[in-house]
């Protein structure tokens, strides 16, 4: 055989061992790779709640009485002690029965027999008192000549005395007797129109607004019948809001006042600053729309802007809030998606020609989104995210963007 032919039989043999060997070579695994980058990194909790205006004033009616038409609505501005929120007219006497009023008239028959009685007692104990005055000035002048003995005159003395104190007692009963009578008259007294020459308003009593404010509710716009004590209406400052936020124990206890805090969604663009004030000491139970009980605590907030920056933002309004736990100004993170357990290390693949290489890694703060990490990268390294079982130590990988 020449050497032409074997040569060629050499080359064709060669390039079939190729095409073999390039049809049976793995492909590079298409992976999502991300950058070790620097920058803060801030850890939060996050949560719904809602505002609250921190000192609302209720209004409430301090007689029993009609309550006239609401002078003010929701949404009205009020001035202190100067802005009517509510007039209350003192309640009339209510419509007796027959059988009452028989009642309440024999009551008066009966007072004004008692009253009689006293007037007549009265009169008694003054006959009494002039009788032994006489009685004293005609024995001093006995005794002045000694015709009656010492302790005669003395004895005439002490019934003037006792007669003066049945008159004070007969006196005071009288009052007292005719006070009763004043009190069962007025239980015949029934509802009664106001004079006519009396002025406007002159029966009733008109509450001033408590503080300057917006109205914020009104418990009812139409005069009815109130109770002393019941609320009217309720008066807050809309500039001077607070937050409540409802969050779970667990993330509660992570926190500490004085925390700065993020508000968003809360209808405009941008974020609004926060600062946590108080954690409540208690929890409370409840149940979440999956129907988990789930132990939460209430924490509030101050806004630190001012009220011009929050424009439009009432009582009671939804808003999201994201409460500082910890943060880093200049931090190596990785998106925690990268991340694998390895053993008991957390790990990730780090991309070096084209290579995927196993690196384990020491990590600090987290958030949802991101980790720091404290040793086994270095800034600008490419990891990959959402590792596969298809990922393994030396294995040829491509960027997924790259492919297409």
């Amino acid at each position: 055989m020449s050497k032409a032919r074997i040569l060629g039989i050499t080359m064709l043999a060669a390039a079939g061992l190729g095409g073999l060997v390039w049809a049976f070579w793995p492909e590079p695994v298409a992976v999502d790779m991300v950058e070790a980058r620097s920058g803060p990194l801030r850890v939060t909790v996050a949560a719904e709640g809602v505002t609250r205006v921190r000192n609302p004033f209720h209004v409430t009616a301090p007689i029993t009485g009609t309550a006239s038409r609401s002078p003010v609505q929701v949404g009205d501005t009020v001035l202190r002690d100067t802005t009517v929120v509510a007039t209350i007219q003192p309640a009339e006497p209510a419509f007796l029965d027959a059988r009452a009023r028989a009642e309440a008239e024999a009551a008066v028959t009966e007072a004004q027999a008692a009253v009689r009685l006293a007037q007549a007692n009265l009169l008694r104990a003054q006959a009494d008192l002039a009788y032994a005055e006489s009685q004293l000035a005609r024995n001093r002048e006995l005794a002045a000549r000694g015709a009656i003995p010492q302790r005669a005159l003395e004895d005439t003395q002490q019934q003037v005395e006792s007669q003066r104190a049945a008159l004070a007692a007969a006196e005071s009963e009288l009052e007292m007797r005719r006070a009763t009578l004043a009190r069962t008259e007025a239980h015949l007294m029934g509802p009664s129109a106001p004079a006519p020459e009396a002025e406007p308003g002159s029966c009733c009593i008109d509450i001033p607004a408590p503080l300057s404010g917006t109205v914020l509710a009104v418990s009812e716009t139409s005069a009815r019948l109130v109770q002393a004590g019941e609320r009217l209406l309720t008066i807050g400052d809309l500039r001077d809001l607070e937050i409540e936020v409802d969050l779970l124990s667990s993330d509660a206890v992570r926190l500490a006042p004085g925390a700065p805090a993020l508000i968003e969604r809360w209808g405009r663009d941008g974020a609004l600053n926060a600062r946590l004030r108080r954690i409540d000491p208690q929890g409370f139970t409840r149940i979440s729309a999956l129907g988990i009980e789930e132990q939460r605590v209430r924490v509030y907030l101050d806004f630190t802007d001012p009220p011009e920056t929050r424009r439009g933002l009432g009582d009671a309004f939804r808003i999201f809030a994201r409460i500082v736990v910890e943060e880093a100004e200049d931090t190596l993170q990785i998106p925690v998606s990268a991340l694998f357990r390895d053993g008991d290390d957390w790990a990730v693949f780090r991309v070096e020609d084209d290579r995927a290489l196993l690196a384990r890694v020491e990590t600090g703060l987290r958030t949802q989104s991101d980790v720091e990490i404290l040793s086994g990268l270095t800034a600008g390294d490419q990891v990959i995210a959402y590792p596969g079982d298809r990922i393994s130590e030396g294995v040829r990988v491509i960027a997924r963007n790259a492919r297409r």
